[in-house]
């Protein structure tokens, strides 16, 4: 996201005092393969941060001319070439990349002259720039595809710009080209219409600023007839209870149809139907005449011939509500940014109210109101679906991601959901997640597992920084070795659990399930000045898990592997393969004896530009084994079974991997270097620890994650992951309990509703629940 317009600071006077802080600094990044356009004003200061020690620059001044003189690069080291080299790379592929950026430079007006006047710069870590003028800076960060077979990638840029004059208010860069702009001020509302297919965005352009929206059927308004957004009707045919902070993905009228579709949303925190503020909640509250947003509504709307109402119930984006336990409904501040915004679309033709909300009495608007504004735009235009996510609090928001194989995933099932910022596919249609599941226990089954983190870790102190980031010993390692281990806190507890791939002596490839985990171990190599560089290679490397008995037939059918790499049927377990697809001329793979499943399986690793060449492949293949596609509640089912465990489920950071359940990624004994994390777990009492166990539950009703476990009054555990078992019949579980109830055949019961009024009897058992020797995965 660029920057559109930042507006500059107020002066303060007695009348009014900002209550928010100004913006001094902006935190931005540039993805891999991509470029960003920047406006800065005359000495502001511009800081840029990439692994890979380059990239490509232009500089324009406000009316699109070069204006590379206007700014001052205060690193003196960086080397300065002219020549947009690494672009022109890019764009010479056929490929989606080459498409996307050349959309980019399309949506810029950038020409051929304009590349002829792009700089590339390398020899840095840390770039540093002082404009003379005010400029608008492209940072083009692009290359080649990533050939996934080698350790190195395009790592995204990390921008960090100062303003000299701080700033109050953020208006991000249009999505596209708006057909209506509409500025709401502070305490105040407006109406406005917007056609069947239209996308209206409403922003938060200084932060904390809560805005009430109303819609009406236009036409319906034209025949004297009111049909406007309905709570009642909206929750019944979503299912939803109210209120629960975040939004409904669709709200109805009071017709039962459909009015507007929530596309993108870059806070995720919302108050679902509460009314709109009205006279009667200032009056409760001793202050008297208050304006409020229903007072504005019924204001705008009258020329609509829509009649005045008391309170307006609304949808109040960006506001800040919350369910205490006791069932009474609190507030607080919203945790909206400047700049963020919610992206809806029109499922008929209407008329639309939004409001910048006037209360300054509580947090529900930071304690002072602010602006509002709204973008409208064509119908022609599209957007992608997104639950938008933050690495890091301080950074722009991110879009939800779709992997290089979404396009055969949505041909075949609409059972699509969010998770870890991809969207990824919960069951197929026609198949289901319990179909699934047997085609992966007796069959074939394959599985987008793209959402994985991975990072390229190279330097000439990689293996000794691993051996201290991990808890596993990563010098036992040979070339095409994998290990699976924790990386941990000082404390002991864990930030993340993962696949270690040795790729090269000095190369290693991290396979994870956090982003963060990335930026947790760029942190913990420069407090130890290792040196190595860590690269984020997730956008460049998508994966397809193929699980179950005839997986390696499979695959030893369609991937080509040299006479120097591990065949497909000799691969063994834990290690990976380099080849190609179909032939030494086919697409570059790599290819691990790896899964979750509990089954024989293999994860195929390729570019996102090869993912619908692979899937295809794959499936063609795989129709003569009965394959399935294969979604994540199936693979929750597989994974439970396999005693396998998940983020925030199994562990946590408040949780050692022997708490977890594995203990043996953490080698105290054998393992004589010191690592994150050691010393703590160390100093545990081992028989104090909690262990990971299993339940086989009485019964069909089933458990959920977080139920506690009960040995008479009190609790002695807590259940992590659930499923129903097609193996066992039954309902199985998996929980942590304390070492005294940690025993096979103690019987135990998971309470329900207070933890006493409902009880469900089970036994606890060893884990896995499937294959205990791992015979299946071995084989």
């Amino acid at each position: 996201m660029g920057l559109l317009s930042v507006l500059p600071a107020e002066p303060f006077s007695d009348e009014f005092i900002h209550l928010q802080p100004p913006i001094h600094t902006l935190h931005l990044h540039v993805d891999a393969q991509c470029l960003k356009r920047f406006q800065l004003e005359q000495a502001d200061e511009m800081v840029l941060e990439t692994a890979n020690g380059q990239l490509e620059l232009l500089v324009l001044d406000q009316k699109g001319h070069p204006a590379f003189e206007y700014i001052d690069i205060l690193t003196p080291a960086a080397c300065l070439i002219t020549g947009a080299h690494h672009t022109l790379a890019q764009l010479q592929q056929e490929s989606s990349t080459a498409d996307t950026l050349q959309k980019q430079l399309d949506q810029y007006q950038l020409t051929t002259q304009h590349l002829q006047q792009i700089y590339f710069i390398e020899n840095f870590e840390m770039l540093k720039i002082k404009t003379k003028a005010a400029v608008q800076v492209f940072v083009l960060n692009t290359g080649p595809d990533l050939d996934v077979t080698t350790p190195t990638c395009l790592d995204e840029i990390k921008v960090t710009i100062h303003k000299t004059q701080p700033v109050y208010e953020y208006l991000p860069e249009p999505l596209a080209k708006p057909v209506q702009e509409i500025h709401i001020p502070c305490a105040s509302a407006r109406t406005y219409t917007v056609k069947k297919g239209q996308w209206i965005q409403i922003i938060d352009i200084s932060g904390k600023q809560c805005s009430d929206f109303l819609a009406f059927d236009q036409q319906a308004l034209e025949q004297g007839v009111e049909i406007g957004l309905d709570a009642v009707s909206t929750r019944t045919i979503l299912g939803q209870s109210t209120p629960r902070p975040g939004l409904h993905s669709r709200f109805y009228a009071s017709d039962m149809q459909s009015m507007v579709e929530v596309v993108q949303d870059t806070v995720g925190r919302h108050d679902m139907f509460l009314t709109a503020c009205s006279p009667k909640f200032y009056n409760d509250a001793g202050y008297f005449g208050h304006i409020s947003c229903t007072d504005n509504f019924n204001q705008v709307l009258k020329p609509y011939g829509i009649a005045a109402r008391d309170a307006w119930p609304a949808i109040n984006f960006f506001y800040n509500t919350f369910v205490q336990d006791c069932g009474s409904i609190g507030l607080d501040e919203p945790w909206s940014k400047p700049g963020d915004y919610v992206l809806l679309r029109a499922n008929r033709d209407l008329v639309c109210a939004s409001s910048a909300c006037p209360d300054e009495i509580d947090p529900s608007n930071g304690w002072m109101p602010t602006d509002i504004h709204v973008r409208i735009y064509a119908e022609t235009e599209e957007f992608k679906r997104s639950q938008h996510y933050r690495i890091h609090p301080e950074e722009q928001p991110r879009m939800t991601m779709t992997s290089g194989f979404y396009s055969r995933i949505s041909a075949l099932t609409s059972k699509i959901s969010e998770y870890k910022g991809y969207w990824i596919a919960n069951e197929y249609d026609g198949w289901g997640s319990v179909a699934e599941y047997l085609a992966c226990r007796e069959r074939v089954a394959m599985l987008d597992l793209s959402p994985l983190r991975k990072f390229d870790i190279s330097g000439p102190d990689a293996e000794a920084f691993l051996q201290y980031a991990l808890t596993r010993n990563v010098r036992k390692l040979a070339i095409g070795e994998i290990v699976y281990s924790a990386s941990c806190l000082e404390t002991g507890g864990m930030v993340d659990d993962g696949t270690l791939f040795k790729m090269g002596a000095q190369n290693f490839r991290w396979i994870c399930g956090d982003e963060y985990s990335g930026t947790w171990l760029k942190q913990k190599a420069i407090e130890q000045r290792f040196r190595v560089s860590i690269r984020n290679a997730s956008t460049q490397i998508h994966n397809l898990a193929v699980q179950g008995p005839k997986s390696r037939e499979l695959l030893a059918k369609i991937i080509w592997t040299p006479e120097h790499q591990p065949t497909i049927e000799k691969l063994a377990w834990f290690h990976f393969t380099l080849g190609k697809l179909s032939g030494p001329m086919g697409i570059p793979l790599m290819v691990s004896r790896t899964g979750y499943t509990g089954e024989l399986g293999f994860e195929v690793w390729c570019h996102p530009n090869h993912a619908e060449q692979l899937w295809d492949a794959i499936w063609q293949e795989g129709q003569q084994y009965q394959i399935a596609p294969m979604g994540f509640d199936a693979l929750d089912m597989l994974r439970i079974e396999a005693g396998l465990i998940f983020a925030e489920h199994e562990f946590n950071a408040q949780t050692n991997p022997f708490e977890a359940g594995i203990g043996f990624t953490t080698p105290l004994k054998t393992k004589e270097e010191d690592f994150i994390g050691k010393q703590a777990i160390q100093n545990q009492n081992p028989a104090s620890r909690q262990k990971l166990m299993g339940l086989v539950l009485e019964g069909n009703e089933p458990v959920h994650h977080g139920d506690p476990v009960y040995a008479g009054r009190y609790p002695v555990g807590i259940v992590t992951s659930s499923s129903n078992s097609p193996l066992l019949k039954k309902q199985i579980a998996m929980c942590r309990l304390a070492p005294e109830y940690a025993q096979v055949d103690t019987e135990v019961q998971v309470g329900q509703l207070d933890g006493h009024k409902k009880r469900l009897n089970a036994k606890v058992v060893t884990l896995p629940f499937y294959d205990p020797e791992r015979t299946r995965v071995r084989a």
